[in-house]
């Protein structure tokens, strides 16, 4: 059951870090936060499997800090992707 607040917590800290990148406007409103939903679901499944429990300070440090850590790394990458690809079909088009 407590994975649940993982879950919500992480969600949570997902939109805070899709507001802290910048450039947001070139990507979605949710995948930051579905990235970092998923990573802090994996992890707490793997730190419950490792042993850790509920109580586990690691447990919740592994599961939101890798699920932030993540979904910046991965926001951040996307956006730059993003824009260079963008600057290339605009220098195609000429524009």
């Amino acid at each position: 059951m407590y994975i649940l607040l993982a879950l919500i917590a992480a969600c949570v800290l997902g939109v805070a870090v899709h507001y802290a990148i910048p450039h947001r406007d070139v990507r979605g409103v949710a995948l930051v936060p579905a990235i970092a939903t998923a990573v802090a679901g994996a992890a707490y499944t793997l730190g419950q499997w490792a042993g850790l429990k509920e109580s586990s300070v690691w447990l919740w440090l592994i599961a939101l800090g890798g699920a932030v850590l993540a979904s910046a790394v991965t926001g951040v990458i996307l956006t730059r992707v993003r824009r260079h690809g963008d600057a290339a079909r605009r220098i195609e088009l000429g524009v």
